[in-house]
Protein backbone atom coordinates (compact mmCIF):
# COMPACT_ATOMS: atom_id res chain seq x y z
CA UNK A 1 0.00 0.00 0.00
CA UNK A 2 1.39 3.38 -1.03
CA UNK A 3 1.88 6.02 1.64
CA UNK A 4 0.86 9.62 0.83
CA UNK A 5 3.50 12.31 0.72
CA UNK A 6 3.23 15.45 2.78
CA UNK A 7 0.96 18.02 1.15
CA UNK A 8 3.51 20.75 1.96
CA UNK A 9 5.69 19.33 -0.83
CA UNK A 10 3.05 20.25 -3.41
CA UNK A 11 3.79 23.98 -3.55
CA UNK A 12 1.85 25.89 -6.27
CA UNK A 13 4.52 28.59 -6.32
CA UNK A 14 7.23 26.01 -6.98
CA UNK A 15 5.11 24.43 -9.71
CA UNK A 16 4.68 27.81 -11.40
CA UNK A 17 8.43 28.49 -11.16
CA UNK A 18 9.21 25.10 -12.66
CA UNK A 19 6.88 25.75 -15.59
CA UNK A 20 8.51 29.14 -16.25
CA UNK A 21 11.98 27.66 -16.28
CA UNK A 22 10.88 24.86 -18.62
CA UNK A 23 9.40 27.41 -21.01
CA UNK A 24 12.59 29.49 -20.85
CA UNK A 25 14.84 26.49 -21.59
CA UNK A 26 12.57 25.33 -24.41
CA UNK A 27 12.39 28.83 -25.82
CA UNK A 28 16.19 29.03 -26.01
CA UNK A 29 16.21 25.72 -27.86
CA UNK A 30 13.57 27.00 -30.29
CA UNK A 31 15.52 30.22 -30.84
CA UNK A 32 18.65 28.20 -31.62
CA UNK A 33 16.65 25.98 -34.00
CA UNK A 34 15.17 29.02 -35.74
CA UNK A 35 18.60 30.61 -36.16
CA UNK A 36 19.97 27.35 -37.51
CA UNK A 37 17.08 27.08 -40.01
CA UNK A 38 17.58 30.65 -41.18
CA UNK A 39 21.30 30.01 -41.66
CA UNK A 40 20.55 26.88 -43.70
CA UNK A 41 18.16 28.79 -45.91
CA UNK A 42 20.60 31.66 -46.41
CA UNK A 43 23.49 29.40 -47.31
CA UNK A 44 27.15 30.14 -46.90
CA UNK A 45 27.12 32.22 -50.09
CA UNK A 46 25.55 35.04 -48.10
CA UNK A 47 28.75 35.60 -46.20
CA UNK A 48 31.36 33.90 -44.02
CA UNK A 49 29.55 34.97 -40.85
CA UNK A 50 26.68 32.57 -41.68
CA UNK A 51 28.95 29.57 -40.99
CA UNK A 52 29.86 30.87 -37.55
CA UNK A 53 26.24 31.57 -36.62
CA UNK A 54 25.09 28.23 -38.00
CA UNK A 55 27.76 26.32 -36.07
CA UNK A 56 26.84 28.16 -32.89
CA UNK A 57 23.09 27.48 -33.32
CA UNK A 58 23.70 23.86 -34.26
CA UNK A 59 25.85 23.23 -31.18
CA UNK A 60 23.30 25.03 -29.01
CA UNK A 61 20.57 22.69 -30.23
CA UNK A 62 22.74 19.64 -29.57
CA UNK A 63 23.63 20.88 -26.08
CA UNK A 64 20.01 21.71 -25.33
CA UNK A 65 18.75 18.34 -26.53
CA UNK A 66 21.47 16.44 -24.68
CA UNK A 67 20.79 18.20 -21.40
CA UNK A 68 17.01 17.92 -21.86
CA UNK A 69 17.50 14.19 -22.27
CA UNK A 70 19.72 14.01 -19.17
CA UNK A 71 17.31 16.01 -16.96
CA UNK A 72 14.22 14.22 -18.22
CA UNK A 73 15.84 10.80 -17.81
CA UNK A 74 16.07 11.40 -14.08
CA UNK A 75 12.29 11.46 -13.65
CA UNK A 76 10.75 9.60 -16.63
CA UNK A 77 11.38 7.97 -19.97
CA UNK A 78 12.07 10.71 -22.54
CA UNK A 79 9.11 10.89 -24.92
CA UNK A 80 7.74 7.78 -23.09
CA UNK A 81 10.31 5.62 -24.89
CA UNK A 82 11.69 2.95 -22.48
CA UNK A 83 15.31 3.74 -23.22
CA UNK A 84 17.70 1.84 -20.93
CA UNK A 85 19.04 3.73 -17.93
CA UNK A 86 16.29 6.35 -17.99
CA UNK A 87 13.51 7.07 -15.46
CA UNK A 88 16.21 6.67 -12.83
CA UNK A 89 14.25 7.94 -9.83
CA UNK A 90 11.13 5.78 -10.45
CA UNK A 91 13.26 2.68 -11.07
CA UNK A 92 15.66 3.28 -8.18
CA UNK A 93 13.20 4.76 -5.68
CA UNK A 94 13.53 1.96 -3.15
CA UNK A 95 17.31 1.90 -3.44
CA UNK A 96 17.42 5.68 -3.08
CA UNK A 97 15.31 5.41 0.08
CA UNK A 98 17.58 2.75 1.56
CA UNK A 99 20.67 4.75 0.63
CA UNK A 100 19.16 7.89 2.11
CA UNK A 101 18.42 6.08 5.37
CA UNK A 102 21.96 4.67 5.49
CA UNK A 103 23.39 8.12 4.71
CA UNK A 104 21.42 9.69 7.56
CA UNK A 105 22.45 6.91 9.93
CA UNK A 106 26.15 7.04 9.08
CA UNK A 107 26.58 10.81 8.86
CA UNK A 108 24.00 12.34 11.22
CA UNK A 109 22.77 9.75 13.71
CA UNK A 110 26.12 9.02 15.33
CA UNK A 111 27.20 9.52 18.92
CA UNK A 112 30.06 11.81 17.91
CA UNK A 113 27.84 14.12 15.84
CA UNK A 114 25.15 14.31 18.51
CA UNK A 115 27.64 14.87 21.34
CA UNK A 116 29.45 17.60 19.39
CA UNK A 117 26.13 19.35 18.72
CA UNK A 118 24.96 19.10 22.32
CA UNK A 119 28.32 20.39 23.54
CA UNK A 120 27.57 23.69 21.82
CA UNK A 121 24.05 23.90 23.28
CA UNK A 122 23.02 25.00 26.75
CA UNK A 123 20.47 22.22 27.19
CA UNK A 124 19.49 23.09 30.80
CA UNK A 125 18.94 26.74 29.90
CA UNK A 126 16.76 25.90 26.91
CA UNK A 127 14.78 23.36 28.88
CA UNK A 128 14.40 25.75 31.81
CA UNK A 129 13.23 28.59 29.57
CA UNK A 130 10.76 26.24 27.92
CA UNK A 131 9.31 25.15 31.27
CA UNK A 132 9.29 28.70 32.65
CA UNK A 133 7.21 30.14 29.81
CA UNK A 134 3.96 31.74 31.05
CA UNK A 135 1.22 29.14 31.43
CA UNK A 136 3.55 26.29 30.47
CA UNK A 137 3.52 24.63 33.89
CA UNK A 138 -0.27 24.64 34.05
CA UNK A 139 -0.56 23.18 30.55
CA UNK A 140 1.98 20.47 31.31
CA UNK A 141 0.17 19.65 34.56
CA UNK A 142 -3.10 19.37 32.65
CA UNK A 143 -1.47 17.20 29.97
CA UNK A 144 0.14 14.95 32.57
CA UNK A 145 -3.17 14.60 34.42
CA UNK A 146 -4.95 13.71 31.20
CA UNK A 147 -2.26 11.17 30.31
CA UNK A 148 -2.39 9.52 33.73
CA UNK A 149 -6.17 9.48 33.63
CA UNK A 150 -6.02 7.82 30.23
CA UNK A 151 -3.56 5.27 31.60
CA UNK A 152 -5.90 4.36 34.45
CA UNK A 153 -8.70 3.85 31.92
CA UNK A 154 -6.55 1.29 30.11
CA UNK A 155 -6.25 -0.80 33.27
CA UNK A 156 -8.92 -3.31 34.19
CA UNK A 157 -10.26 -2.31 37.59
CA UNK A 158 -10.97 -5.90 38.63
CA UNK A 159 -7.43 -7.03 37.89
CA UNK A 160 -5.80 -4.02 39.55
CA UNK A 161 -8.15 -4.22 42.52
CA UNK A 162 -7.32 -7.89 43.03
CA UNK A 163 -3.60 -7.21 42.72
CA UNK A 164 -3.65 -4.28 45.15
CA UNK A 165 -5.82 -6.10 47.66
CA UNK A 166 -3.67 -9.22 47.44
CA UNK A 167 -0.47 -7.20 47.86
CA UNK A 168 -1.80 -5.35 50.91
CA UNK A 169 -3.12 -8.53 52.54
CA UNK A 170 0.09 -10.41 51.86
CA UNK A 171 2.28 -7.65 53.22
CA UNK A 172 0.15 -7.25 56.33
CA UNK A 173 0.07 -10.98 57.00
CA UNK A 174 3.78 -11.44 56.35
CA UNK A 175 4.88 -8.52 58.54
CA UNK A 176 5.26 -9.57 62.22
CA UNK A 177 3.05 -7.35 64.35
CA UNK A 178 4.97 -7.52 67.64
CA UNK A 179 8.20 -5.80 66.48
CA UNK A 180 6.19 -3.10 64.68
CA UNK A 181 4.02 -2.46 67.73
CA UNK A 182 7.11 -2.46 69.96
CA UNK A 183 8.81 0.11 67.76
CA UNK A 184 5.73 2.33 67.70
CA UNK A 185 5.34 2.19 71.49
CA UNK A 186 9.05 2.77 71.92
CA UNK A 187 8.86 5.94 69.82
CA UNK A 188 5.83 7.04 71.81
CA UNK A 189 7.56 6.44 75.15
CA UNK A 190 10.87 8.02 74.10
CA UNK A 191 9.02 11.12 72.95
CA UNK A 192 6.97 11.19 76.18
CA UNK A 193 3.85 11.01 74.04
CA UNK A 194 2.35 8.29 76.21
CA UNK A 195 2.03 10.77 79.10
CA UNK A 196 0.24 13.19 76.79
CA UNK A 197 -2.11 10.39 75.80
CA UNK A 198 -2.74 9.61 79.47
CA UNK A 199 -3.42 13.29 80.24
CA UNK A 200 -5.90 13.48 77.38
CA UNK A 201 -7.56 10.26 78.55
CA UNK A 202 -7.87 11.59 82.10
CA UNK A 203 -9.43 14.84 80.89
CA UNK A 204 -11.84 12.93 78.70
CA UNK A 205 -12.78 10.61 81.58
CA UNK A 206 -13.36 13.54 83.93
CA UNK A 207 -15.57 15.26 81.38
CA UNK A 208 -17.42 12.01 80.70
CA UNK A 209 -18.12 11.52 84.42
CA UNK A 210 -19.33 15.10 84.80
CA UNK A 211 -21.61 14.89 81.78
CA UNK A 212 -23.16 11.65 83.10
CA UNK A 213 -23.31 12.60 86.81
CA UNK A 214 -27.08 12.14 86.99
CA UNK A 215 -26.84 8.69 85.43
CA UNK A 216 -24.26 7.54 87.97
CA UNK A 217 -26.32 9.01 90.82
CA UNK A 218 -29.34 7.08 89.62
CA UNK A 219 -27.30 3.88 89.50
CA UNK A 220 -26.23 4.43 93.13
CA UNK A 221 -29.84 5.04 94.13
CA UNK A 222 -30.93 1.79 92.51
CA UNK A 223 -28.15 -0.13 94.25
CA UNK A 224 -28.72 1.44 97.70
CA UNK A 225 -31.10 -0.31 100.17
CA UNK A 226 -34.59 1.19 100.23
CA UNK A 227 -34.36 1.98 103.90
CA UNK A 228 -31.35 4.33 103.33
CA UNK A 229 -32.59 7.93 103.04
CA UNK A 230 -31.91 9.79 99.76
CA UNK A 231 -29.95 12.50 101.51
CA UNK A 232 -27.52 9.85 102.75
CA UNK A 233 -27.11 8.53 99.20
CA UNK A 234 -26.54 12.08 97.98
CA UNK A 235 -23.81 12.73 100.50
CA UNK A 236 -22.11 9.40 99.82
CA UNK A 237 -22.27 9.93 96.05
CA UNK A 238 -20.98 13.50 96.30
CA UNK A 239 -18.02 12.41 98.42
CA UNK A 240 -17.14 9.53 96.14
CA UNK A 241 -17.65 11.57 92.97
CA UNK A 242 -15.61 14.49 94.29
CA UNK A 243 -12.81 12.19 95.42
CA UNK A 244 -12.72 10.50 92.01
CA UNK A 245 -12.68 13.81 90.11
CA UNK A 246 -10.01 15.14 92.45
CA UNK A 247 -7.90 12.07 91.89
CA UNK A 248 -8.19 12.43 88.12
CA UNK A 249 -7.28 16.11 88.34
CA UNK A 250 -4.33 15.36 90.61
CA UNK A 251 -2.92 12.71 88.28
CA UNK A 252 -3.46 14.97 85.30
CA UNK A 253 -1.72 17.92 86.94
CA UNK A 254 1.31 16.18 88.49
CA UNK A 255 3.88 14.98 85.95
CA UNK A 256 5.65 12.92 88.65
CA UNK A 257 2.56 11.28 90.09
CA UNK A 258 3.00 7.69 91.22
CA UNK A 259 0.33 6.49 88.82
CA UNK A 260 2.21 8.05 85.93
CA UNK A 261 5.45 6.35 87.01
CA UNK A 262 3.69 2.99 87.26
CA UNK A 263 2.07 3.59 83.86
CA UNK A 264 5.42 4.45 82.30
CA UNK A 265 7.13 1.40 83.84
CA UNK A 266 4.36 -0.97 82.75
CA UNK A 267 4.41 0.37 79.21
CA UNK A 268 8.19 0.00 78.97
CA UNK A 269 7.94 -3.51 80.36
CA UNK A 270 5.32 -4.34 77.75
CA UNK A 271 7.61 -3.06 74.98
CA UNK A 272 10.33 -5.33 76.32
CA UNK A 273 7.93 -8.29 76.36
CA UNK A 274 6.94 -7.63 72.76
CA UNK A 275 10.57 -7.94 71.76
CA UNK A 276 11.52 -10.90 73.96
CA UNK A 277 8.47 -12.89 75.05
CA UNK A 278 7.14 -15.35 72.44
CA UNK A 279 3.76 -15.65 74.17
CA UNK A 280 3.17 -11.90 74.11
CA UNK A 281 4.22 -11.74 70.45
CA UNK A 282 1.91 -14.68 69.65
CA UNK A 283 -1.07 -12.97 71.28
CA UNK A 284 -0.41 -9.79 69.30
CA UNK A 285 -0.05 -11.80 66.09
CA UNK A 286 -3.32 -13.64 66.76
CA UNK A 287 -5.07 -10.33 67.36
CA UNK A 288 -3.62 -8.97 64.10
CA UNK A 289 -4.88 -11.94 62.10
CA UNK A 290 -8.30 -11.69 63.70
CA UNK A 291 -8.39 -7.99 62.84
CA UNK A 292 -7.33 -8.57 59.24
CA UNK A 293 -10.03 -11.20 58.78
CA UNK A 294 -12.72 -8.86 60.02
CA UNK A 295 -15.30 -8.11 57.28
CA UNK A 296 -14.85 -4.37 57.65
CA UNK A 297 -11.09 -4.66 57.10
CA UNK A 298 -11.59 -6.98 54.13
CA UNK A 299 -14.00 -4.50 52.58
CA UNK A 300 -11.54 -1.69 53.13
CA UNK A 301 -8.62 -3.53 51.52
CA UNK A 302 -10.74 -4.61 48.54
CA UNK A 303 -11.79 -1.00 47.86
CA UNK A 304 -8.32 0.57 48.01
CA UNK A 305 -7.84 0.80 44.23
CA UNK A 306 -11.36 2.05 43.53
CA UNK A 307 -11.15 4.76 46.18
CA UNK A 308 -7.65 5.81 45.13
CA UNK A 309 -8.59 5.89 41.44
CA UNK A 310 -11.75 7.91 42.11
CA UNK A 311 -9.85 10.41 44.23
CA UNK A 312 -7.10 10.73 41.64
CA UNK A 313 -9.44 11.19 38.68
CA UNK A 314 -11.42 13.80 40.59
CA UNK A 315 -8.28 15.73 41.47
CA UNK A 316 -6.85 15.37 37.95
CA UNK A 317 -9.99 16.78 36.35
CA UNK A 318 -10.15 19.79 38.68
CA UNK A 319 -7.86 22.66 37.52
CA UNK A 320 -7.90 24.06 41.06
CA UNK A 321 -7.08 20.79 42.83
CA UNK A 322 -4.02 20.41 45.03
CA UNK A 323 -2.76 17.67 42.70
CA UNK A 324 -2.72 19.98 39.67
CA UNK A 325 -1.26 22.80 41.75
CA UNK A 326 1.45 20.51 43.07
CA UNK A 327 2.35 19.27 39.59
CA UNK A 328 2.55 22.84 38.28
CA UNK A 329 4.69 23.75 41.27
CA UNK A 330 7.08 20.93 40.48
CA UNK A 331 7.42 22.24 36.92
CA UNK A 332 8.14 25.76 38.21
CA UNK A 333 10.71 24.42 40.68
CA UNK A 334 12.36 22.34 37.96
CA UNK A 335 12.55 25.35 35.62
CA UNK A 336 14.13 27.48 38.35
CA UNK A 337 16.73 24.83 39.15
CA UNK A 338 17.58 24.38 35.48
CA UNK A 339 18.10 28.12 35.13
CA UNK A 340 20.00 28.89 38.33
CA UNK A 341 21.45 25.84 40.12
CA UNK A 342 24.98 25.10 38.82
CA UNK A 343 25.01 21.51 40.07
CA UNK A 344 21.66 20.67 38.51
CA UNK A 345 22.63 22.38 35.26
CA UNK A 346 25.92 20.48 35.05
CA UNK A 347 24.22 17.16 35.82
CA UNK A 348 21.44 17.72 33.28
CA UNK A 349 23.93 18.76 30.59
CA UNK A 350 26.05 15.68 31.22
CA UNK A 351 23.10 13.32 31.35
CA UNK A 352 21.51 14.80 28.24
CA UNK A 353 24.68 14.05 26.26
CA UNK A 354 24.80 10.52 27.65
CA UNK A 355 21.12 9.82 27.01
CA UNK A 356 21.21 11.30 23.51
CA UNK A 357 24.26 9.20 22.65
CA UNK A 358 22.54 6.07 23.93
CA UNK A 359 19.36 6.81 21.99
CA UNK A 360 21.29 7.46 18.80
CA UNK A 361 23.24 4.23 19.09
CA UNK A 362 20.13 2.29 20.04
CA UNK A 363 17.68 3.64 17.48
CA UNK A 364 19.77 4.98 14.57
CA UNK A 365 19.25 1.77 12.63
CA UNK A 366 15.51 1.90 13.29
CA UNK A 367 15.34 5.49 12.01
CA UNK A 368 17.24 4.54 8.86
CA UNK A 369 14.90 1.60 8.37
CA UNK A 370 11.88 3.90 8.78
CA UNK A 371 13.30 6.28 6.15
CA UNK A 372 13.90 3.47 3.68
CA UNK A 373 10.54 1.78 4.33
CA UNK A 374 8.67 5.08 4.06
CA UNK A 375 10.26 5.96 0.72
CA UNK A 376 9.55 2.43 -0.52
CA UNK A 377 5.84 2.87 0.26
CA UNK A 378 5.57 6.13 -1.67
CA UNK A 379 3.79 6.06 -5.01
CA UNK A 380 6.42 5.92 -7.76
CA UNK A 381 4.98 8.51 -10.13
CA UNK A 382 3.95 10.84 -7.32
CA UNK A 383 7.41 10.61 -5.78
CA UNK A 384 9.08 11.44 -9.08
CA UNK A 385 6.72 14.38 -9.61
CA UNK A 386 7.29 15.75 -6.13
CA UNK A 387 11.08 15.47 -6.36
CA UNK A 388 11.03 17.17 -9.72
CA UNK A 389 8.90 19.90 -8.21
CA UNK A 390 11.49 20.48 -5.49
CA UNK A 391 14.67 20.45 -7.62
CA UNK A 392 13.40 20.68 -11.22
CA UNK A 393 13.63 24.46 -11.40
CA UNK A 394 17.35 24.31 -10.68
CA UNK A 395 17.78 21.42 -13.07
CA UNK A 396 16.31 23.53 -15.88
CA UNK A 397 19.40 25.72 -15.57
CA UNK A 398 21.33 22.68 -16.82
CA UNK A 399 19.31 22.84 -20.01
CA UNK A 400 19.88 26.59 -20.28
CA UNK A 401 23.60 26.21 -19.58
CA UNK A 402 23.78 23.35 -22.09
CA UNK A 403 22.24 25.57 -24.74
CA UNK A 404 24.57 28.49 -24.04
CA UNK A 405 27.74 26.46 -23.38
CA UNK A 406 27.02 24.18 -26.34
CA UNK A 407 26.68 27.19 -28.63
CA UNK A 408 29.92 28.70 -27.38
CA UNK A 409 31.68 25.35 -27.74
CA UNK A 410 30.38 25.01 -31.31
CA UNK A 411 31.52 28.52 -32.12
CA UNK A 412 35.01 27.83 -30.74
CA UNK A 413 35.31 24.51 -32.59
CA UNK A 414 34.13 26.02 -35.89
CA UNK A 415 36.48 28.97 -35.45
CA UNK A 416 39.45 26.71 -34.74
CA UNK A 417 38.54 24.57 -37.77
CA UNK A 418 38.40 27.64 -39.97
CA UNK A 419 41.76 28.85 -38.69
CA UNK A 420 43.36 25.47 -39.24
CA UNK A 421 41.78 25.20 -42.69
Amino acid sequence: MSAPLASSLDDPERAAGLRRMKRLATSLFLVAAAVFLVCVLLGEETGPWVGYVRATAEASMVGALADWFAVTALFRHPMRIPIPHTAIIPRKKDQIGASLGAFVEENFLTRAVVEDKLATMDVPRRLGDFLAAPGRAERLAADASAALAGLTDLLRDDDVQEAVSGLVDRKLHETPAAPVLARVLELVVDGDRHQEVLSAALRYLARFLEENRIVFRAQLGDASPSWVPDWVDDRVFDRIFAALQGFLEEVGAERDHELRRVYDARLREYVHQLRTDPDTAARVEAFKKELLEHPAVRTWSSSLWTNAKTAFLTAAADPDSRLRARMAGLVHDGARLLQTDPRVRERVQRQSVRVAGYLVERFAGDVAEVVGATVARWDTEETSRRIELQVGRDLQFIRINGTVVGGLAGLVIYTVAQLLG
